[in-house]
């Protein structure tokens, strides 16, 4: 028998470990599907270019429609990218739908305000309706999402009436179908998120000031100790929608903050991403069974 000298062995062990950990975490992403954006521009202010990045599903067809999903990202109108998207981006093309993250105007980089977002919002939901025959898409059939001011914009698009461009053809609708809202800023109110940017002009661009009938159903997504937007407000939100007659989910996530889907652990992600799914499955957006815990595991 050969006997392996001792700091030899410890050695193997820990290579084999490795390994194993290794191996575990390439088998734990082996089945993500992995999409890449195609570039649309959709509006352009002087020399600014606004982009839609367009996930099309891998076995896309150009003669095919498919339902949509348009993502707006966070960062308190003032930074962002349409990248923290992505992932939510991919998952939703792999599940047959087209997905797009879109860019729009931010302070940080181009000077604008809470009221330019908007604008660009409700542009680029206007442009893929209007645009919808060569884009492939369901004109009738477009959800709007976003988390935190993102949220916000979606919010906007579906329950608010103006702040559009006006050079643009209004007769083609801004409002999405269906919202997705994680951790929305939904009240701009007095004691609210960024009450100090639009004050006498809040009730121009709050969400929860502005809801009628017939706005589109909705789910919001939110934890428990969110900083930024109370749980109060996003219950009063539901309790408004209820009141006009129209579909308002809330999801609880316990002892987590704000943008708590976007941060480790992955488990929120995959978790909101789930009930995301599950959500738009009920309205006939996607059919049969999620694969997100298949893609992503934890």
């Amino acid at each position: 028998m050969i006997v392996l000298p001792s700091l030899f062995r410890f050695r193997l062990f820990l290579i084999l470990m490795f390994s194993l950990i290794l191996n575990k975490n390439s088998f734990s992403q082996q089945n993500k599907v992995l999409i890449s954006a195609e570039k649309v521009v959709y509006k352009q202010i002087d020399s600014t270019l606004l982009n839609l990045h367009v996930y099309k599903p891998l076995n896309f067809q150009k003669d095919s429609i498919y339902n949509c999903i348009v993502f707006f990202h966070g960062g308190g109108w003032n930074n962002g990218s349409p990248k923290m998207f992505k992932r939510q981006s991919m998952y939703f093309a792999s599940r047959g739908m087209i997905a797009i993250a879109a860019e729009y105007r931010i302070k940080n980089k181009h000077n604008t305000t809470p009221f330019e977002a908007v604008e660009d919002a409700k542009s680029a939901i206007r442009f893929v309706r209007e645009n919808a025959k060569e884009l492939n898409i369901n004109p009738n059939m477009i959800v709007a999402g976003g988390g935190s001011a993102g949220g916000h914009l979606a919010a906007a698009c579906g329950n608010i009436e103006g702040l559009d461009n006006p050079k643009e053809n209004l007769k083609i609708s801004s409002v999405p179908n269906a919202l997705v809202l994680l951790n929305p800023v939904i009240d701009n109110g007095p004691n609210a998120f960024g009450y100090r940017r639009f004050k006498d002009r809040y009730t121009e661009i709050s969400p929860i000031h502005n809801i009628s009938k017939g706005a589109p159903p909705t789910i919001i997504l939110i934890g428990t100790k969110d900083k930024i937007i109370p749980v109060s407000t996003v219950k009063n939100f539901q309790t408004n929608m209820k009141t006009v007659g129209s579909r308002c989910d809330l999801i609880l996530y316990k002892n987590v903050g704000h943008a708590f889907f976007a941060k480790p652990p992955l488990k929120y992600f995959i978790e909101t991403t789930l009930e995301i799914d599950l959500f738009l499955n009920s309205l006939s957006y996607i059919t049969g069974s999620p694969t997100i815990n298949k893609q992503y595991q934890y």
